[in-house]
Protein backbone atom coordinates (compact mmCIF):
# COMPACT_ATOMS: atom_id res chain seq x y z
CA UNK A 1 0.00 0.00 0.00
CA UNK A 2 1.43 3.56 -1.10
CA UNK A 3 -1.37 5.06 0.27
CA UNK A 4 -2.04 5.84 3.63
CA UNK A 5 -4.10 8.84 4.14
CA UNK A 6 -7.24 6.03 4.88
CA UNK A 7 -5.28 3.85 7.46
CA UNK A 8 -6.12 3.18 11.02
CA UNK A 9 -3.66 2.78 13.85
CA UNK A 10 -4.16 -1.08 13.77
CA UNK A 11 -4.06 -1.33 10.24
CA UNK A 12 -0.98 0.73 10.44
CA UNK A 13 0.86 -1.26 12.89
CA UNK A 14 0.21 -4.48 10.79
CA UNK A 15 1.77 -3.06 7.96
CA UNK A 16 4.65 -2.46 10.30
CA UNK A 17 4.94 -5.50 11.89
CA UNK A 18 4.28 -7.46 8.25
CA UNK A 19 7.35 -5.17 7.07
CA UNK A 20 5.42 -3.61 4.20
CA UNK A 21 6.28 -0.34 5.01
CA UNK A 22 8.31 1.49 7.34
CA UNK A 23 8.07 4.43 8.97
CA UNK A 24 9.83 6.54 7.26
CA UNK A 25 8.43 5.61 4.20
CA UNK A 26 4.80 6.41 5.61
CA UNK A 27 6.01 9.91 7.84
CA UNK A 28 7.51 11.15 4.16
CA UNK A 29 4.01 10.33 1.96
CA UNK A 30 2.66 12.20 4.96
CA UNK A 31 4.43 15.32 4.42
CA UNK A 32 5.01 15.00 0.58
CA UNK A 33 0.65 14.94 0.70
CA UNK A 34 0.94 18.30 3.78
CA UNK A 35 2.99 20.01 0.92
CA UNK A 36 0.92 19.06 -2.26
CA UNK A 37 -2.28 20.38 -0.18
CA UNK A 38 -0.74 23.19 1.33
CA UNK A 39 -3.63 25.32 -0.05
CA UNK A 40 -6.03 23.88 2.48
CA UNK A 41 -3.98 25.91 5.37
CA UNK A 42 -4.06 23.47 7.54
CA UNK A 43 -0.38 23.46 9.17
CA UNK A 44 1.28 26.62 10.57
CA UNK A 45 4.61 25.01 10.63
CA UNK A 46 6.03 21.28 9.25
CA UNK A 47 8.89 20.17 11.01
CA UNK A 48 10.21 17.83 7.96
CA UNK A 49 13.84 17.14 9.58
CA UNK A 50 12.61 15.92 12.90
CA UNK A 51 9.80 13.69 11.83
CA UNK A 52 11.50 11.95 9.83
CA UNK A 53 14.67 11.71 12.57
CA UNK A 54 12.04 9.73 15.05
CA UNK A 55 10.38 7.77 11.92
CA UNK A 56 13.90 6.15 11.39
CA UNK A 57 14.34 6.08 15.31
CA UNK A 58 10.67 3.98 15.37
CA UNK A 59 11.55 1.73 12.31
CA UNK A 60 14.64 0.64 14.40
CA UNK A 61 12.65 -0.19 17.51
CA UNK A 62 9.89 -1.78 15.13
CA UNK A 63 12.59 -4.01 13.86
CA UNK A 64 14.32 -4.99 17.36
CA UNK A 65 10.37 -5.67 18.56
CA UNK A 66 10.38 -2.85 20.50
CA UNK A 67 7.14 -1.50 18.91
CA UNK A 68 5.15 0.93 21.46
CA UNK A 69 1.31 1.64 21.34
CA UNK A 70 1.78 4.53 18.66
CA UNK A 71 4.91 3.58 17.12
CA UNK A 72 5.49 5.44 13.58
CA UNK A 73 1.71 7.20 13.52
CA UNK A 74 2.14 10.51 12.55
CA UNK A 75 0.14 12.91 14.10
CA UNK A 76 -0.67 17.11 14.05
CA UNK A 77 -0.87 19.52 17.21
CA UNK A 78 -2.53 22.45 17.62
CA UNK A 79 -0.89 25.38 17.38
CA UNK A 80 -1.16 26.41 21.12
CA UNK A 81 -0.62 23.30 22.07
CA UNK A 82 3.87 23.26 23.20
CA UNK A 83 6.03 20.97 20.28
CA UNK A 84 9.54 21.58 21.45
CA UNK A 85 11.53 23.39 19.05
CA UNK A 86 7.84 24.73 17.24
CA UNK A 87 6.56 28.13 17.40
CA UNK A 88 4.06 28.38 20.12
CA UNK A 89 1.60 30.91 18.63
CA UNK A 90 -1.18 30.07 19.50
CA UNK A 91 -2.57 31.34 16.36
CA UNK A 92 -1.64 34.90 17.15
CA UNK A 93 0.66 37.11 15.52
CA UNK A 94 1.66 38.47 19.27
CA UNK A 95 2.82 34.98 19.87
CA UNK A 96 5.30 34.84 16.81
CA UNK A 97 8.63 34.18 17.42
CA UNK A 98 8.00 32.18 20.99
CA UNK A 99 9.35 29.00 20.48
CA UNK A 100 8.60 26.11 23.09
CA UNK A 101 11.80 25.12 25.02
CA UNK A 102 9.70 21.89 26.23
CA UNK A 103 6.89 19.88 24.96
CA UNK A 104 3.75 20.10 26.18
CA UNK A 105 2.75 16.80 28.59
CA UNK A 106 0.61 15.46 26.34
CA UNK A 107 2.82 16.08 23.69
CA UNK A 108 5.57 14.08 25.66
CA UNK A 109 3.11 11.25 26.30
CA UNK A 110 2.53 11.09 22.17
CA UNK A 111 5.90 10.87 21.46
CA UNK A 112 6.89 8.47 24.54
CA UNK A 113 4.08 5.84 22.32
CA UNK A 114 6.18 6.39 19.43
CA UNK A 115 3.79 9.01 17.66
CA UNK A 116 5.69 11.43 15.13
CA UNK A 117 4.85 15.11 15.42
CA UNK A 118 4.31 16.52 11.82
CA UNK A 119 4.12 19.87 12.70
CA UNK A 120 2.00 22.57 14.50
CA UNK A 121 -1.65 22.67 13.37
CA UNK A 122 -3.54 26.08 12.23
CA UNK A 123 -6.20 27.66 14.75
CA UNK A 124 -8.59 30.49 14.93
CA UNK A 125 -6.70 33.34 16.58
CA UNK A 126 -6.08 32.89 20.61
CA UNK A 127 -8.19 30.06 20.36
CA UNK A 128 -11.50 32.34 20.28
CA UNK A 129 -13.70 31.66 17.32
CA UNK A 130 -15.12 28.77 15.35
CA UNK A 131 -13.91 29.78 11.91
CA UNK A 132 -10.53 29.76 11.80
CA UNK A 133 -10.30 32.39 8.89
CA UNK A 134 -7.09 33.24 10.43
CA UNK A 135 -5.87 36.78 9.38
CA UNK A 136 -2.23 36.12 10.41
CA UNK A 137 -1.25 32.36 9.28
CA UNK A 138 -3.82 31.99 6.60
CA UNK A 139 -7.67 31.39 6.16
CA UNK A 140 -7.90 27.38 6.76
CA UNK A 141 -10.20 25.34 4.28
CA UNK A 142 -12.89 22.27 4.93
CA UNK A 143 -11.45 19.64 2.21
CA UNK A 144 -15.36 18.98 2.04
CA UNK A 145 -15.63 21.90 0.04
CA UNK A 146 -13.17 24.54 -1.43
CA UNK A 147 -13.88 28.07 0.29
CA UNK A 148 -15.71 26.38 3.00
CA UNK A 149 -15.14 26.70 6.85
CA UNK A 150 -13.63 23.74 8.47
CA UNK A 151 -14.66 24.69 11.85
CA UNK A 152 -12.56 26.33 15.12
CA UNK A 153 -11.11 27.19 17.03
CA UNK A 154 -9.27 23.69 16.20
CA UNK A 155 -10.17 24.42 12.36
CA UNK A 156 -6.47 23.15 11.15
CA UNK A 157 -6.86 19.72 13.21
CA UNK A 158 -10.13 18.95 11.86
CA UNK A 159 -9.18 19.49 8.22
CA UNK A 160 -5.56 17.49 8.39
CA UNK A 161 -7.79 14.84 9.77
CA UNK A 162 -10.43 14.66 6.61
CA UNK A 163 -7.54 15.52 4.51
CA UNK A 164 -5.43 12.77 5.38
CA UNK A 165 -2.63 14.71 6.34
CA UNK A 166 -2.18 12.75 9.50
CA UNK A 167 -3.92 9.98 11.19
CA UNK A 168 -4.27 11.60 14.71
CA UNK A 169 -4.52 15.21 16.03
CA UNK A 170 -4.45 17.32 19.37
CA UNK A 171 -7.31 20.15 19.33
CA UNK A 172 -8.53 22.00 22.19
CA UNK A 173 -11.92 22.11 23.64
CA UNK A 174 -13.46 25.75 25.28
CA UNK A 175 -17.28 25.85 24.16
CA UNK A 176 -16.80 23.47 21.71
CA UNK A 177 -13.18 23.72 19.21
CA UNK A 178 -13.31 19.93 19.25
CA UNK A 179 -16.10 18.89 18.55
CA UNK A 180 -17.22 21.64 16.19
CA UNK A 181 -14.41 21.27 13.54
CA UNK A 182 -14.99 17.02 14.11
CA UNK A 183 -18.25 18.01 13.09
CA UNK A 184 -17.58 20.17 10.20
CA UNK A 185 -14.77 17.88 8.21
CA UNK A 186 -16.80 14.43 9.33
CA UNK A 187 -14.64 13.21 11.40
CA UNK A 188 -14.51 11.92 14.95
CA UNK A 189 -13.47 14.08 17.96
CA UNK A 190 -14.03 14.10 21.70
CA UNK A 191 -13.88 16.55 24.71
CA UNK A 192 -12.37 14.64 27.72
CA UNK A 193 -13.69 15.13 31.58
CA UNK A 194 -12.24 18.87 31.83
CA UNK A 195 -9.13 18.44 33.91
CA UNK A 196 -8.42 14.37 33.06
CA UNK A 197 -5.94 15.36 30.40
CA UNK A 198 -3.31 17.68 31.59
CA UNK A 199 -3.20 21.18 30.36
CA UNK A 200 0.53 21.83 31.33
CA UNK A 201 1.98 23.26 27.89
CA UNK A 202 -0.91 25.06 27.01
CA UNK A 203 -1.35 28.46 26.10
CA UNK A 204 -4.97 28.82 27.54
CA UNK A 205 -7.88 30.48 27.03
CA UNK A 206 -9.97 29.80 30.02
CA UNK A 207 -8.07 27.39 32.45
CA UNK A 208 -11.97 26.91 33.85
CA UNK A 209 -13.11 25.54 30.34
CA UNK A 210 -10.05 24.31 28.29
CA UNK A 211 -9.83 20.31 27.86
CA UNK A 212 -6.72 19.09 25.08
CA UNK A 213 -8.66 16.37 23.23
CA UNK A 214 -8.13 14.19 20.01
CA UNK A 215 -9.76 14.08 16.77
CA UNK A 216 -9.03 10.99 14.38
CA UNK A 217 -10.83 9.21 11.20
CA UNK A 218 -12.31 6.56 13.12
CA UNK A 219 -13.48 5.96 16.95
CA UNK A 220 -11.03 3.54 17.66
CA UNK A 221 -8.54 5.65 16.90
CA UNK A 222 -9.82 8.12 18.66
CA UNK A 223 -9.93 5.57 21.66
CA UNK A 224 -6.35 4.30 21.13
CA UNK A 225 -5.15 8.06 21.23
CA UNK A 226 -7.16 8.84 24.07
CA UNK A 227 -5.86 6.38 25.79
CA UNK A 228 -2.36 7.62 25.41
CA UNK A 229 -3.34 11.12 26.97
CA UNK A 230 -4.67 9.71 29.97
CA UNK A 231 -5.64 6.88 32.54
CA UNK A 232 -9.60 5.75 31.17
CA UNK A 233 -11.11 4.44 34.40
CA UNK A 234 -13.33 1.31 33.74
CA UNK A 235 -16.97 2.02 31.91
CA UNK A 236 -20.15 2.43 33.37
CA UNK A 237 -23.30 1.46 31.20
CA UNK A 238 -24.87 4.80 30.72
CA UNK A 239 -28.43 2.88 30.96
CA UNK A 240 -30.66 6.35 30.41
CA UNK A 241 -30.52 8.91 27.15
CA UNK A 242 -31.55 12.44 27.71
CA UNK A 243 -32.81 14.66 25.88
CA UNK A 244 -33.17 18.25 25.36
CA UNK A 245 -35.74 18.70 22.37
CA UNK A 246 -36.83 22.07 23.09
CA UNK A 247 -33.35 23.25 22.71
CA UNK A 248 -32.78 21.46 19.49
CA UNK A 249 -35.88 23.04 18.43
CA UNK A 250 -35.58 26.68 18.60
CA UNK A 251 -31.74 26.43 17.79
CA UNK A 252 -32.78 26.33 13.70
CA UNK A 253 -31.18 22.91 12.83
CA UNK A 254 -30.39 22.40 9.26
CA UNK A 255 -32.83 19.35 7.94
CA UNK A 256 -30.09 17.29 7.52
CA UNK A 257 -28.80 18.02 11.06
CA UNK A 258 -32.44 17.27 12.44
CA UNK A 259 -32.63 14.11 9.92
CA UNK A 260 -28.84 12.75 11.63
CA UNK A 261 -29.95 13.73 15.44
CA UNK A 262 -33.89 11.51 14.82
CA UNK A 263 -31.93 8.46 13.39
CA UNK A 264 -29.48 8.12 16.16
CA UNK A 265 -32.20 8.81 18.51
CA UNK A 266 -34.01 5.85 17.26
CA UNK A 267 -30.54 3.59 17.58
CA UNK A 268 -31.14 4.24 21.66
CA UNK A 269 -34.59 3.13 21.34
CA UNK A 270 -33.50 0.21 23.74
CA UNK A 271 -32.78 3.06 26.85
CA UNK A 272 -35.58 4.65 28.73
CA UNK A 273 -35.38 8.45 27.66
CA UNK A 274 -36.31 11.69 29.33
CA UNK A 275 -36.58 15.37 28.19
CA UNK A 276 -34.29 17.57 30.23
CA UNK A 277 -35.15 21.46 29.97
CA UNK A 278 -32.49 24.14 30.57
CA UNK A 279 -33.25 26.95 33.04
CA UNK A 280 -31.63 29.58 30.49
CA UNK A 281 -31.83 29.89 26.94
CA UNK A 282 -29.16 28.98 24.64
CA UNK A 283 -28.39 32.77 24.33
CA UNK A 284 -28.08 33.14 27.95
CA UNK A 285 -25.55 30.12 28.36
CA UNK A 286 -23.16 30.60 25.46
CA UNK A 287 -22.73 34.24 26.17
CA UNK A 288 -22.54 33.51 30.26
CA UNK A 289 -19.46 31.08 28.61
CA UNK A 290 -17.65 33.68 26.50
CA UNK A 291 -17.95 36.32 28.69
CA UNK A 292 -16.79 33.87 31.19
CA UNK A 293 -13.58 32.70 28.68
CA UNK A 294 -12.84 35.82 27.19
CA UNK A 295 -12.36 37.39 31.14
CA UNK A 296 -9.66 34.88 31.33
CA UNK A 297 -8.27 35.48 28.18
CA UNK A 298 -8.07 39.23 29.31
CA UNK A 299 -5.92 38.25 32.26
CA UNK A 300 -3.34 35.85 30.63
CA UNK A 301 -2.36 38.42 27.82
CA UNK A 302 -2.17 41.41 30.40
CA UNK A 303 -0.85 44.70 29.22
CA UNK A 304 1.01 42.56 26.25
CA UNK A 305 -2.59 43.37 24.40
CA UNK A 306 -2.29 47.41 24.70
CA UNK A 307 1.72 47.84 23.98
CA UNK A 308 1.16 45.81 20.70
CA UNK A 309 -2.65 46.18 20.07
CA UNK A 310 -1.51 46.12 16.09
CA UNK A 311 -0.92 42.37 15.94
CA UNK A 312 -3.95 42.02 17.70
CA UNK A 313 -7.06 41.33 14.59
CA UNK A 314 -9.80 43.63 15.00
CA UNK A 315 -12.10 40.72 15.61
CA UNK A 316 -9.91 40.24 18.34
CA UNK A 317 -9.72 43.47 19.72
CA UNK A 318 -13.69 43.63 19.63
CA UNK A 319 -14.18 40.95 21.50
CA UNK A 320 -11.73 41.90 24.12
CA UNK A 321 -13.26 45.44 24.41
CA UNK A 322 -16.53 43.93 24.36
CA UNK A 323 -16.16 41.79 27.73
CA UNK A 324 -14.02 43.92 29.32
CA UNK A 325 -16.73 46.25 29.52
CA UNK A 326 -19.05 44.55 30.79
CA UNK A 327 -19.49 45.11 34.61
CA UNK A 328 -19.04 43.35 37.87
CA UNK A 329 -22.28 42.98 37.97
CA UNK A 330 -22.67 41.32 34.65
CA UNK A 331 -19.76 39.15 35.27
CA UNK A 332 -21.54 38.00 38.69
CA UNK A 333 -24.64 36.93 36.28
CA UNK A 334 -22.63 35.04 33.70
CA UNK A 335 -20.95 33.25 36.15
CA UNK A 336 -24.81 32.07 38.17
CA UNK A 337 -25.52 30.91 34.57
CA UNK A 338 -22.75 28.54 34.13
CA UNK A 339 -23.22 27.37 37.60
CA UNK A 340 -26.96 26.86 36.83
CA UNK A 341 -26.07 24.56 33.63
CA UNK A 342 -23.34 22.74 35.20
CA UNK A 343 -25.28 21.45 38.36
CA UNK A 344 -28.41 20.79 36.21
CA UNK A 345 -26.51 18.50 33.11
CA UNK A 346 -24.89 17.21 35.94
CA UNK A 347 -27.40 16.01 38.18
CA UNK A 348 -29.76 14.59 34.83
CA UNK A 349 -26.78 12.70 33.32
CA UNK A 350 -25.70 10.78 37.44
CA UNK A 351 -23.36 8.05 36.71
CA UNK A 352 -25.34 6.25 34.35
CA UNK A 353 -26.88 8.77 31.69
CA UNK A 354 -25.60 10.31 28.40
CA UNK A 355 -27.33 12.92 26.84
CA UNK A 356 -28.00 13.19 22.63
CA UNK A 357 -27.88 16.45 20.80
CA UNK A 358 -26.74 17.45 17.62
CA UNK A 359 -23.15 18.77 17.48
CA UNK A 360 -23.67 21.99 15.72
CA UNK A 361 -27.08 23.35 14.05
CA UNK A 362 -25.66 23.40 10.87
CA UNK A 363 -22.78 22.12 7.98
CA UNK A 364 -20.15 24.41 7.61
CA UNK A 365 -20.53 27.34 5.64
CA UNK A 366 -18.60 29.57 3.50
CA UNK A 367 -15.93 31.65 4.88
CA UNK A 368 -17.40 34.81 3.68
CA UNK A 369 -20.45 34.58 4.70
CA UNK A 370 -21.51 35.89 8.56
CA UNK A 371 -20.72 33.00 11.06
CA UNK A 372 -23.59 31.69 12.39
CA UNK A 373 -23.65 32.78 16.14
CA UNK A 374 -25.51 29.32 17.43
CA UNK A 375 -22.53 27.36 16.71
CA UNK A 376 -22.02 26.19 19.85
CA UNK A 377 -25.54 26.22 20.96
CA UNK A 378 -24.84 22.25 21.59
CA UNK A 379 -21.52 22.10 22.63
CA UNK A 380 -21.10 24.80 25.27
CA UNK A 381 -23.11 22.95 27.55
CA UNK A 382 -20.57 19.61 28.44
CA UNK A 383 -17.76 22.50 28.44
CA UNK A 384 -19.61 24.67 31.07
CA UNK A 385 -20.76 21.42 32.97
CA UNK A 386 -17.03 19.80 32.69
CA UNK A 387 -18.76 16.73 30.98
CA UNK A 388 -16.74 14.28 27.98
CA UNK A 389 -18.60 14.63 25.10
CA UNK A 390 -18.08 13.21 21.44
CA UNK A 391 -18.94 13.97 18.15
CA UNK A 392 -19.99 11.68 15.53
CA UNK A 393 -20.50 11.38 12.11
CA UNK A 394 -24.47 11.90 10.75
CA UNK A 395 -25.00 12.30 7.50
CA UNK A 396 -24.74 15.06 5.01
CA UNK A 397 -26.47 17.60 3.89
CA UNK A 398 -27.95 18.29 0.51
CA UNK A 399 -24.28 20.32 -0.86
CA UNK A 400 -22.49 16.64 0.45
CA UNK A 401 -21.18 18.51 3.80
CA UNK A 402 -20.89 16.89 7.01
CA UNK A 403 -23.22 16.63 10.14
CA UNK A 404 -22.92 15.02 13.23
CA UNK A 405 -24.21 14.15 16.51
CA UNK A 406 -22.67 14.19 19.88
CA UNK A 407 -23.15 12.20 23.25
CA UNK A 408 -22.50 13.61 26.25
CA UNK A 409 -21.40 11.22 29.54
CA UNK A 410 -20.72 11.26 33.22
CA UNK A 411 -17.51 12.93 34.55
CA UNK A 412 -14.57 10.27 34.39
CA UNK A 413 -16.80 8.08 31.96
CA UNK A 414 -14.97 8.29 29.12
CA UNK A 415 -14.78 4.48 28.15
CA UNK A 416 -18.83 4.33 28.52
CA UNK A 417 -19.28 7.13 26.62
CA UNK A 418 -17.43 5.74 23.93
CA UNK A 419 -19.28 2.18 23.98
CA UNK A 420 -22.54 4.04 22.95
CA UNK A 421 -20.74 5.81 20.53
CA UNK A 422 -19.81 2.69 18.68
CA UNK A 423 -23.54 1.30 18.99
CA UNK A 424 -24.69 4.83 17.20
CA UNK A 425 -21.31 5.02 14.94
CA UNK A 426 -22.41 1.03 13.96
CA UNK A 427 -25.80 2.04 12.94
CA UNK A 428 -25.43 5.38 11.73
CA UNK A 429 -22.51 4.67 9.38
CA UNK A 430 -21.98 7.78 7.92
CA UNK A 431 -18.70 8.96 8.11
CA UNK A 432 -18.33 10.10 4.65
CA UNK A 433 -14.22 11.02 2.97
CA UNK A 434 -14.01 14.52 1.49
CA UNK A 435 -13.54 14.54 -2.72
CA UNK A 436 -9.73 15.19 -2.33
CA UNK A 437 -7.28 13.27 -3.86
Amino acid sequence: MSDWRRVSIASLRAAYAAGETTPAQVVASYLDRIERLASLKAFIEVDRERALSDAAAGGERIQRGQARALEGVPVGIKANIAVQGLEWNAGMELRRGVVADRDAHVVARLKEAGAIVLGTLNMHEAALGATTDNPWFGRAMNPHREGYTPGGSSGGSGAAIAAGLCIASLGTDTLGSVRIPAAYNGVYGIKPTTGLVSSAGLMPLSERLDSIGPLARSLEDLNTVLRVLMDVSPAVEPKRVLLLDGLVESSECEPAVIAGYEKARQLLLDRPAANIELQDDALAIRSAGFIVAVRELIEHLGETRRVRAEVLSAELKFMLGYVEGRSEAQYADAQAVLERTRKLLRDSIGKDGVLLLPTAPQAAFEHTSRPPVSQSNFTALASIAGLPAISIPAGVNEHGLPVAVQLVGAPGNEAGLIAVARELDAGLRAYTPPPIN
